[in-house]
């Protein structure tokens, strides 16, 4: 025993031993990078973590990292992420949920998110709307794909060169399955996500947020649809039977090497309901709407990442475009050459590029719908087929349009005023919304037509009193 204690070698000969191979570890590790070049020594180094990894049964992992953006674009596999992983989260296979549920009314949203002091009603919870699930920032995510053991983590930084918040997914399996999930899992989790987004519970409506460059959105409720909208028959078969062929379109506009895109011009005097068929238009399509203003537009590259930045499926709305540039007025005449009134903003080209151009071409499945009240000061180019497609009179108030907004708001279907109102719709020029304003004073059907036809009697007479001015002005200037 005593023997075998003192071939026991001392401390200080550990540590010179110790000393000795360091010493000849930091030689020959500086020899090696003097002679082997650096991506030898990198593969010989991958190599041999393989090596011992796989003999002691430890196997590396790879992580794919899914960026929020593509370069200028929007990523559409880290969208289609974010529309996946929440059906993943309900079976509680990660320590955090972000839970959230919908608001009763935009205007809710509007006033939670807005500085209004006590103007602003504070959001109200639905309770008939299911809890919404989301995906927390920095937590694991545990996903499994045909038995391989997959996590994901999203990741949020604010970095001085980006003007906004840069998100991205990390998705981390074992190495040896990479392809397989380059290949397999990917495909899946993207063709699942498409079938979500087809099947939107919510639609948004998207405002440009010029200061940190992207579109905020805000729920969209509006309740207009082509049943409860107040337009004549006619109009409302054309407009579903083209909303139909459109959406059925794919490989016809494919077969003619042209955009899966529709432009419609929505024109009329104000308060004819332009805002509603398109809310109805929203409806119908399943689509989030991108309200773009023109005048906070302030040049043609601002426009193209503004559209780039755009999803598939949704609807571009310009309210008001005869106010909204001036490169959607008709060109002034100056010699023999048409010049765009353009002084500073976007110009007539970038427009045209922005609805028919090869910018126009960036998305997928998208309708552009412009309003105006007034289609005589659009430029000609902006009118033609390809850019706005269907042009639709949103006109004064029909007697078919009358009954339809007297049967919704009175529920009922006659009444002894409704005739001479039915006269004076065809005389004098009334809008949807003026009658609607007027129906809307009271629920009892006596008061509420006789408010009506008060102010239809006023426009008759403020109509013949206009005609008999204008008619003694045509006879002063004869006799002059």
């Amino acid at each position: 025993m005593a023997s075998l204690y003192n071939q026991v070698p001392s401390v200080s000969a550990v540590f010179s031993l110790y000393a000795s191979f360091s010493a000849i570890m930091m030689l020959f590790r500086t020899v090696i990078n003097e002679i082997v070049p650096k991506g030898i020594r990198d593969y010989i180094t991958v190599r041999f973590v393989d090596f011992f990894s796989s003999y002691f049964q430890f196997e590396s992992s790879f992580t794919f990292v899914i960026e929020q953006k593509w370069g200028s674009v929007d990523n559409q596999t880290f969208r289609a992420a974010e529309a996946y992983l929440p059906t993943c989260l309900a079976g509680l296979s990660t320590e955090k949920l972000v839970v959230g549920c919908n608001l009763k009314n935009p205007s809710d949203q509007i006033s939670s998110n807005s500085n209004r002091g006590s103007s602003g009603s504070a959001p109200t919870w639905n309770p008939a709307g299911q809890l919404k699930l989301g995906v927390p920032v920095d937590t694991k995510i545990i996903d499994e794909f045909e038995g391989i053991h997959l996590e994901w983590t999203l990741h949020s930084t604010v970095m001085e060169t980006y003007p906004y918040e840069k998100r991205y997914f990390h998705l981390t399996c074992k190495k040896k399955f990479r392809e397989k999930i380059m290949t397999d899992c990917f495909t899946h989790f993207v063709k699942s996500a498409q079938k979500r987004m087809s099947h939107r519970e919510n639609l948004n409506i998207y405002t440009y947020n010029q200061q940190h460059s992207y579109w905020e959105p805000a729920i969209f409720e509006h309740h207009a649809t082509f049943e409860t909208l107040a337009i004549e028959p006619k109009l409302k078969t054309t407009m579903i039977d083209d909303l139909d062929a459109f959406s059925k379109g794919k490989d016809f506009f494919k077969s003619v090497g042209r955009a899966w895109k529709r432009g419609y011009l929505l024109y009329g005097p104000p308060g004819t309901g332009k805002s509603s068929m398109v809310a109805a238009i929203a409806n119908y399509m399943n689509y989030h709407i991108y309200d773009l203003q023109l005048q906070s537009v302030s040049n043609d590259g601002q426009l193209r990442k503004i559209l780039t930045t755009t999803q598939n499926r949704s609807i571009i709305l310009i309210e008001d475009i005869d106010c909204g540039s001036d490169a959607s007025s008709i060109r002034k005449t100056k010699g023999k050459e048409q010049v765009s009134s353009t002084s500073e903003g976007i110009s007539l080209s970038g427009l045209l590029n922005f609805v028919d151009g090869l910018w126009s071409c960036c998305a997928e499945e998208r309708i552009i719908i412009f309003t105006t009240n007034h289609k005589e000061k659009l430029d000609p180019a902006l009118l033609r087929p390809g850019r706005m497609d269907i042009h639709i009179l949103m006109d004064y108030c029909t007697t078919f349009v009358f009954k339809k907004l007297v049967a919704m708001y009175l529920k009922i279907d006659d009444h002894a005023l409704i005739d001479p109102i039915e006269e004076l719709v065809l005389e004098v020029s009334v809008t949807p919304a003026e009658v609607t304003q007027q129906l809307m004073v009271s629920k009892n059907a006596d008061v509420a037509l006789k408010g009506l036809l008060e102010l239809l009697e006023t426009k008759k007479m403020r109509k013949e009193d206009d005609a008999k001015v204008e008619d003694e002005g045509e006879i002063e200037e004869a006799e002059t």
